[in-house]
């Protein structure tokens, strides 16, 4: 074995073989047994390893979304045109085009394509088929890796987790130009992912939903592309609720188990697909209404991190992109919030924006921001369902109304239900968390207890009230001692 090849291994373990070289496949189980039995003195097991390239499924799949959304707006804007429905049609290609080009943009940023000599890439953009060309280069790059060996990059430092909880020392995995090249791909189609979900599929869907109720037919096409959005709607809040956990927890090596998705997809469904219908129903009633308040929630959402930013005087963050002014950062997060107004008025972002951070994103969960947005939320849904109830047209006469109603409310209430217990039982990180659920719940029924209890039980003197955090700073502690013993 040559030199080159030894010599990050030297950098990491200073052993030396004097007789009998291992072969190459048997260098990863000899140094990892080694660093198991005596690792190094800042507590971090030391895995020679490249990590396994996974198959760009992600890509792959954002991609498929972009084309078949695409392909059935461009169809149905033409069905349109052809009936002469011009105000279809121009929203329609309005919701198609806008995403599409921020999808482009997003990519050629993401990967730096403007300062390299790529011409017909950029081509392929300018003919909003960016995505296509950026997959195929993820399915040659996945197809290439391991073929031949490659020095590492980079090498990754996480802590692994057993049932929510940090064990043992941190492991360390190398990084090669495959799996680097992978992640940017998996990175930038993740932001489009939300971007076509956010600013195109959802009004997509909120429109083709008021003409179908408005020309009280359904075109196939229609149905199409409503069933594609409402899965990009779907997908992009998965992905908005997994890259927040990512971001959170970026120290630990998360993994999300099937239940954990399962769950997540039945929260999201429901909570999108409820707050649709809601907003299409009052504005079929009360059209101009319903502009105040989409307005009015795009307003308070996107000043709502300016206002915490000013409050704090805080100062804009630094190494954004170093290419970037004074200027440029302040529109970059201008159009960051504005992506988040536009997610928070359909559901839940996941993520509380800090403008003066470098990653944009607070790392602490806050969880009675979570709590204050369902509550309103949920009072803001029947409000609008009761005046849609008490202003509805002939045209609901043959539709049980008041059936409709409740199963509005009960589908919003399974999906907050859904949303509790995914942070109760199916979240990654549970272990981790200063509170949870079960402990807001006991908090309340506690205080229920303590309100129920008769005046005679005071007779004997004031009694001290129970230590609520007691078992939190256990939890904690025992969290604290588990990373401590590994370093």
């Amino acid at each position: 074995m040559n030199a080159a090849r030894i010599e990050p291994y030297k950098a990491h373990e200073k052993w030396k073989m004097e007789n009998n070289k291992p072969k190459e496949h048997d260098i990863t189980e000899v140094v990892a047994q080694q660093s198991a039995a005596n690792p190094s003195e800042n507590g971090v097991m030391m895995v020679i390893n490249h990590c396994k390239v996974h198959p760009p499924f992600s890509v792959l799949w954002a991609t498929v979304l972009y084309c078949a959304e695409f392909i059935c707006a461009s169809v149905l804007s033409s069905t349109y045109h052809k009936s002469d429905d011009v105000v279809w049609t121009g929203l329609t290609i309005t919701f198609m085009l806008v995403p599409s080009v921020l999808t482009q943009l997003t990519l050629t940023f993401v990967h730096r394509d403007l300062g390299r000599d790529r011409p017909f890439v950029l081509f392929m953009h300018l003919l909003q088929m960016g995505p296509i060309i950026r997959c195929i280069e993820a399915l040659v790059v996945y197809c290439q890796a391991g073929k031949k060996e490659e020095p590492y990059v980079t090498i990754s430092r996480k802590v692994k987790l057993k049932h929510g909880r940090g064990l043992g020392p941190a492991f360390e995995c190398e990084i090669g130009h495959s799996e680097r090249k992978l992640a940017v791909h998996r990175n930038a189609f993740k932001r489009t992912a939300v971007i076509q979900a956010f600013l195109g599929s959802s009004p997509q869907l909120t429109l083709q939903l008021y003409a179908t109720i408005q020309e009280k037919y359904v075109l196939p096409t229609r149905l199409a592309l409503m069933i594609i959005s409402m899965i990009s709607i779907v997908y992009g809040a998965l992905v908005c609720s997994v890259l927040a956990i990512q971001i959170k927890y970026d120290d630990y090596k998360v993994r999300m188990k099937p239940t954990a998705y399962l769950c997540m997809i039945l929260w999201r469904g429901l909570e999108i697909a409820t707050r649709i219908t809601t907003l299409v129903l009052f504005s079929t009633t009360l059209t101009v209404w319903v502009v105040l308040v989409g307005l009015t929630n795009l307003f308070i959402f996107f000043f709502q991190p300016w206002v915490e930013f000013w409050a704090r005087k805080a100062s804009l963050p630094e190494n954004i992109e170093k290419n970037f002014s004074k200027l440029g950062t302040t529109v970059v997060l201008c159009m960051v919030t504005f992506l988040y107004a536009c997610i928070n008025i359909f559901c839940w972002s996941a993520v509380q924006l800090d403008l003066a951070d470098h990653d944009l994103v607070e790392k602490q969960p806050r969880w009675r921001s979570l709590a204050v947005y369902y509550t309103l939320r949920f009072m803001e849904n029947v409000t609008l369902i009761v005046l849609w109830y008490h202003f509805k047209s002939d045209f609901y006469e043959y539709v049980c109304t008041p059936l409709l109603v409740v199963q509005l409310i009960v589908c919003y209430s399974l999906a907050v239900l859904f949303m509790l217990i995914f942070h109760q039982f199916c979240h990654p990180c549970r272990r981790l968390f200063h509170y949870n659920v079960e402990d807001c719940l006991r908090c309340a029924c506690c205080w229920k207890k303590k309100q129920s209890q008769p005046p005679e039980d005071h007779a004997h003197g004031p009694h001290a009230p129970p230590d609520l955090t007691n078992h939190l700073i256990d939890r904690e502690t025992d969290v604290v001692d588990e990373i401590m013993e590994a370093a």
